[in-house]
């Protein structure tokens, strides 16, 4: 069973930073491939960001520069490192989890909620 537990998310100025974490509760952590999404409303989820075992990282082009993901083997984590923050990047963003070994199954979180304004 994976369970995965986002946090990190509020209102904040644009221009400002948030860092999001994610709890990721699986027995081998480094066998996943992790991402994060969001999803604006009225918007179909997007993806934001991966990140391999290896700590191979991929940023959608909007958020290129801005973003960066990460991740903490010895604690389980993923994180997001969100800077420059835009009025277009508020959405509730997911944190999603795909086993190496069966990668058409991916597993998410409940959703954190970001918001961008003045």
């Amino acid at each position: 069973q994976v369970q995965l537990v986002e946090s990190g998310g509020g209102l904040v100025q644009p221009g400002g930073s948030l860092r999001l974490s994610c709890a990721a509760y699986v027995r081998t952590f480094p066998n996943y491939v992790m991402a994060w999404y969001r999803q604006a409303p009225g918007k179909e989820r997007e993806l934001v960001a991966t990140i391999t075992s290896g700590s191979s990282t991929n940023n959608a082009d909007s958020v290129k520069g801005r973003f960066t993901v990460s991740r903490d083997h010895a604690k389980n984590m993923v994180y997001l490192q969100m800077n420059s923050l835009k009025p277009e990047d508020t959405a509730v963003y997911y944190c999603n989890a795909r086993n190496i070994a069966q990668l058409n199954t991916a597993y998410w979180g409940q959703g954190t909620q970001v918001t961008v304004s003045p």
